[in-house]
């Protein structure tokens, strides 16, 4: 019996005590440590935004702040199956949804020329309460999704999130400009200072949360930013 096999026989073995199941539609039919099935990354919507200058998520921060480039992968719409995941991983737990959307979002970066000067990748800070109830920072778990197929250096701490705020989901752009205001704080600056940040989060919709945060990194010294998302919101 060759090792081949013998590793087949072990993938089998534990995969009938230990179901791995698709995280979109529930079959059992993947490749082992996939979250999605071949036919359910084939839904995901790809926006085409990350090797293209001046795409729609850009746009957002136009005269509002200094952005080097800004992306998402994936299209954000409400019942979607990326919505479905964003779900799981925010509010049930589901922290591996993190990590493989992180990897799919690192692939594409990684890919794209415009990207190849960042130099250091900053998760959007969770408030510390948020954090410990949640058990985890999204943000984080994406970024180091990301590091694992693009060999760039995470500054997890750099940044902090000093002030509770309430979810910004059923705000107008007005209030959720408000919400942010006062909340991010730069902590690490010696870690930050005359380097491209890349600034990441799981979805943007208005980019209030993405500014605020953004427009306390651009107050290091030297400092240059870019913006990436797993998701942007239609």
């Amino acid at each position: 019996m060759t090792a081949k096999t013998i590793i087949s026989y072990l993938d089998d073995f534990a995969h009938l005590f230990f179901p791995h199941n698709c995280a979109g539609c529930g079959t059992n039919i993947l490749e082992n440590k996939a979250v999605l099935c071949a036919a359910c990354l084939e839904q995901l919507p790809e926006t085409g935004f990350i090797p293209s200058q001046g795409n729609h998520m850009e746009k957002i921060f136009y005269g509002r702040m200094q952005v080097e480039h800004a992306a998402s992968a994936f299209y954000f719409t409400k019942d979607s199956l990326m919505h479905h995941l964003m779900i799981e991983l925010k509010y049930h737990g589901n922290k591996e949804i993190g990590f493989f959307c992180g990897k799919l979002l690192g692939l594409k970066l990684a890919a794209a020329a415009r990207y190849k000067n960042i130099e250091i990748i900053v998760p959007l800070p969770l408030n510390e309460k948020k954090e410990k109830r949640r058990g985890y920072n999204q943000a984080t778990l994406i970024t180091k999704g990301i590091a694992e197929v693009w060999n760039k250096p995470i500054a997890e701490y750099a940044m902090g999130r000093s002030i509770f705020t309430q979810t910004q989901t059923h705000k107008d752009r007005v209030g959720r400009w408000q919400n942010m205001e006062g909340v991010f704080t730069v902590d690490d600056q010696d870690l930050l200072r005359n380097k491209h940040v890349l600034l990441i989060d799981d979805v943007i919709t208005t980019g209030a949360t993405l500014e605020a945060c953004g427009m306390e990194l651009l107050k290091v010294e030297g400092t240059k930013l870019s913006i990436a998302t797993v998701a942007y919101t239609l």
